[in-house]
């Protein structure tokens, strides 16, 4: 009880400070709630529903006070608070000598003046001020080789470049794993993809068989298992997920490019040989393990192989199209990316799967190696990742 005190006075502060946070607070929220408090997901998601928080657009604070992040970095708390104080006040005193003109962005001064009292009291919060900073880098746009792209949490970028079967555009891929806590949040958000009720299931079958999510009970994950990867999912439960943040399954040659990091023609994703010491596989552990847990590649994308197989966009072919001509290649003939995507709840065709997983031999680990399933089956070994274009 202790902790939801605690967690309902942190929110009720930030509420007094901002009463309008983005999704991307929420679902920062919801984790602090987790990680830091010791709740349930559906506790902190209770507190947040009841707190009278507002989830839309959110105003940058650093931008209405016009300063930078960067002015700040090296500043020393009594002196971030001097100079935050000091641009406030110079910046109420004109708003007050306006009168009672509405501003060019349509806002009364009077409006003005409340948005900057907020914006200082956020920033001045040590502990509200980085939730604030975290979503600004969650959303802000960055400039990368002379191409405007969003920078997201927890992707890393993946050059363009040639694999022996075509070329890939530069993409974002998750450094890891989806993991539980994650897919939590997204059956929260999204019910219909919460475990069928008994009447249900049969006409849910079509999406996910009688063993999705297998091991959660009433939609919670297993007791200390939220930074593993999340399993029992189908590809279409995959793809739903990546939608609702605005990403998408990788394709075959994209989760290739991501995993060879760089070392392309080499079997593993840190060269041509490998060990328990690298990855989690051939039913040693007997389960999976949390991310991270073991390095990273050259590209800093952690787990490529072993722990779990990955859900990929593609349809199942042998080879990939042998073409080294042929753009961004997809294993679904005639259709794009983007019809895959249109259309994916009407599709039946078998999905390949990459990287092996904690069950697997040290065979399947290999980078070219790929299995199929059904897109409605769930595993215990089958899990995925998302990808974002740089210009969807």
């Amino acid at each position: 009880m202790t902790e939801n005190k605690e967690f309902i006075a942190f929110v009720n502060r930030l509420k007094t400070l901002s009463p309008t946070i983005t999704e991307e607070q929420r679902i920062g929220l919801l984790r602090q709630g987790v990680q830091e408090y010791s709740l349930t997901p559906d506790e902190a998601d209770n507190i947040l529903k009841t707190s009278g928080l507002i989830v839309g657009e959110q105003d940058s604070y650093f931008d209405v006070l016009g300063i930078s992040i960067e002015e700040l970095e090296n500043l020393s708390e009594a002196d971030l608070v001097a100079h935050i104080e000091s641009v406030h006040d110079k910046l109420y005193r004109v708003s007050l000598n306006a009168g009672g003109r509405i501003r060019s962005d349509g806002r009364t001064e009077e409006q003005w003046r409340t948005l900057l009292n907020q914006a200082r009291d956020t920033l001045l919060d040590p502990e509200i001020r980085p939730l604030h900073y975290t979503t600004l880098q969650q959303t802000e746009t960055s400039l990368d080789n002379g191409i405007t792209h969003l920078s997201s949490e927890n992707m890393v970028l993946i050059p363009e470049g040639e694999l022996q079967y075509g070329y890939v555009d530069a993409f974002y891929i998750d450094s890891f794993p989806v993991t539980n806590l994650q897919y939590k949040l997204f059956l929260d958000a999204n019910p219909q993809w919460k475990i069928p009720k008994v009447i249900d299931i049969y006409r849910m079958r079509k999406y996910r068989d009688t063993d999705y999510l297998k091991t959660w009970i009433r939609n919670i994950y297993p007791t200390g298992k939220e930074d593993h990867p999340v399993t029992w999912v189908s590809w279409y439960a995959a793809m739903a997920y990546a939608q609702w943040l605005g990403k998408r399954l990788p394709t075959e040659a994209e989760w290739e490019k991501a995993a060879y990091g760089g070392l392309v023609g080499n079997k593993y994703p840190w060269g041509n040989s490998v060990d328990h010491s690298l990855a989690n596989y051939n039913n040693k552990i007997g389960e999976t393990t949390p991310i991270g847990n073991y390095p990273a590649n050259n590209y800093d994308v952690y787990d490529m192989v072993g722990n779990v197989s990955e859900w990929c966009l593609d349809e199942f072919d042998r080879v990939l199209n042998q073409s080294s001509s042929q753009n961004n290649p997809n294993m679904v003939e005639g259709e794009s990316v983007e019809d895959i995507i249109e259309s994916y709840t009407e599709s039946r065709k078998k999905r390949v799967l990459k990287g092996g997983s904690w069950y697997s031999a040290i065979k399947d680990l290999q980078i070219a190696s790929k299995t199929i399933s059904d897109p409605w089956k769930t595993e215990s070994f089958i899990g995925f990742r998302c990808v974002k274009p740089i210009n969807p």
